[in-house]
């Protein structure tokens, strides 16, 4: 391929005269520097004002023609291709070019700016900023181990000059970050996409380790899998966009509801969100909770179980008085109810106080048949346990062992105890919880608030789930094969700034795409090296379409040059504010 080069108009002296000549630049390979061409000499400014008016201004115009002669022929090239050719084992043959929108939103966060900073006076021969971008757009692209990534590297278009160790030895370096980092990301979406922290969601995962022993942080717990593994329990707060604010990590044993409250803290102080209104399912619904919310100055809306509530909520709920149908098979009723809850002061003073909270009960036809339908496989789980207590111990018989009568468990073991009592099922049980099928509750601070606004909040909640779903599938953060400790917090690190990125980047596509399918397409985004300087791209879909309109990134170009792929990853560096 034969580029040819663009031109310039050269106004220099020549024995004291201003002197014109048009110019070109173009890099000398062999020696490695750039270098400048005379391609026409026009001649002495003062001479040529007898045939023009204005020599400079009238030579520019003409420059400007033969640039776009020149570009239009650039346009064009021939290759010559032996059909007869083999393929080449090297790799880096082919580029993955996708990656450049997660680029476009990291650079826009100033991760680098961050990283750099940060790791200025670290004694490292490796660069913090590097590792840390391979370990995020792998863990969005191809996600999978460290080695993995590593492994992968070829296929980005930046040089990345660090070893598997480097790698490694990167994330007890980056877990010190992990703090100053979260924070740093919070700033800076509130300051380009106008984050709203008045509505906060909240909600506990975990996640399993394949190893026989415990240790500090990886405990056996009650897993969300219903694995026999540690694990490690994870609190996660988003914005009602379900864009993520922050996390921590708990030792796996760690109940759901003690997490609230220490990442509560960081958030009104660190964080400085002064007020919010903080939404949890119902296992984050206790005193203690609420308490610390009303003396924070926060509000809430948590749902509350029916089966497990008193008898004055439980009567309130099943009575039909007062329910108005929202739409067919849905109906709510409210009702404000004064409580007294037990808080602590600053001081470490104990008092009561009376509050008034709003409870909305809900009920759904959908949730109904939902419920009905999981009671039904527990209950077959439930008589094959009963007819074949041998194939069960206590972690087999979860969610089963429930509407089983005379069932006792060997605390050490876990294996089921002969009983001189037959094993029945419950069926008194499950009358009681069928009563109860299709009604929930919700409890809000929120009084002024309408059933439906209140409803509105709540099923935001989605959004966080979703956020695990994604982090769990589509990131692969489980299961982890780390060890150290401040390993495993690095790890988890780069999973949650791949998740912001990625929640930013559907965020930016009007959330038209689910992740899955925004990573296949960026995945599938490559150019392949055919010869010479020429690179083809073989796959283009609706969501690269959509990003070369809202990012202004071309995907499009069948055949792009070296150059030209480099100009498309460096554009992505130069921070420009999305449109808020």
């Amino acid at each position: 391929v034969i580029m040819i080069y663009m031109l310039s108009l050269k106004v220099g002296k020549s024995r004291g005269r201003d002197y014109l000549s048009i110019i070109t630049k173009y890099w000398d390979r062999e020696n490695k520097q750039s270098r400048t061409k005379t391609v026409r000499s026009l001649g002495y400014v003062d001479e040529l004002k007898k045939d023009f008016i204005d020599p400079i201004a009238h030579f520019k115009e003409v420059v400007a023609v033969m640039n776009e002669e020149i570009e239009a022929e650039n346009k064009k090239f021939s290759i010559s291709l032996n059909k007869d050719e083999l393929l080449s084992n090297r790799t880096g043959i082919r580029k993955n070019i996708g990656y450049s929108a997660l680029s476009l939103i990291y650079h826009e966060l100033c991760l680098d700016r961050f990283c750099n900073n940060k790791s200025r006076t670290w004694a490292n021969s490796y660069s913090i900023n590097e590792i840390m971008k391979l370990l995020v757009f792998s863990r969005i692209l191809k996600p999978g181990s460290k080695k993995k990534a590593f492994d992968t590297k070829s296929i980005f278009l930046e040089k990345m000059d660090f070893s598997l160790e480097d790698v490694y030895r990167s994330l007890t370096k980056i877990n010190t970050l992990k703090d100053d980092l979260q924070i740093h990301i919070h700033k800076k979406v509130k300051e380009l996409y106008d984050r709203d922290s008045s509505l906060v969601y909240y909600d506990v995962t975990n996640y399993y380790f394949e190893i026989d022993s415990q240790d500090e942080m990886r405990k056996k717990g009650v897993s969300k899998e219903h694995r026999p593994d540690p694990i490690i329990q994870m609190g996660l707060f988003t914005d009602s966009q379900g864009i993520p604010i922050a996390y921590k990590l708990f030792p796996g044993n760690t109940n759901d509801c003690k997490t609230l409250i220490p990442q509560l803290k960081e958030l009104n102080n660190k964080y400085s969100i002064k007020h919010m209104i903080v939404v949890a399912d119902k296992g984050l619904n206790t005193a203690g909770n609420i308490s610390y919310n009303i003396l924070a100055g926060n509000g809430y809306v948590f749902s509350q179980s029916v089966r497990g509530a008193n008898k004055d909520l439980k009567d309130f709920v099943l009575s039909e008085n007062g329910y108005k149908s929202l739409n067919e098979g849905f109906k709510s009723k409210s009702r404000i109810y004064s409580k007294t809850i037990s808080v602590t002061t600053k001081e470490d003073e104990t008092k009561k106080i009376t509050v008034d909270e709003k409870q909305v009960a809900i009920y759904s036809d959908k949730y109904a048949r939902k419920t009905r339908k999981e009671r039904e496989a527990v209950i077959r789980k439930s008589r094959d346990l009963i007819a074949n207590p041998s194939k069960y111990n206590k972690a087999a018989s979860y969610g089963a062992n429930k509407y089983v009568k005379n069932l006792v468990f060997d605390e050490k073991t876990g294996e089921i105890i002969n009983s001189s009592k037959k094993l029945i099922l419950d069926e008194e049980k499950i009358t009681e919880e069928e009563k109860y099928d299709g009604y929930y509750v919700i409890v809000t601070s929120e009084i002024n608030k309408s059933d439906e606004e209140i409803l509105n909040i709540y099923k935001g909640l989605l959004q966080i789930e979703e956020a695990f779903r994604i982090t769990k599938g589509d990131l692969e953060s489980r299961p982890v094969y780390l060890s150290r400790h401040d390993r495993i917090e690095a790890h988890f690190l780069t999973c949650f700034i791949a998740l912001v990125i990625a929640r930013l980047l559907a965020y930016r596509l009007d959330n038209k795409y689910s992740i899955t399918k925004i990573a296949s397409s960026l995945n599938s985004t490559s150019y392949s090296f055919i010869s010479q300087n020429i690179y083809v791209g073989d796959y283009i879909d609706e969501v690269s379409m959509d990003i070369k309109e809202k990012l202004n990134l071309d995907f499009d170009k069948k055949f792009m040059t070296y150059g030209e792929l480099r100009k498309l990853i460096a554009a992505t560096k130069k921070s420009v504010p999305p449109v808020k």
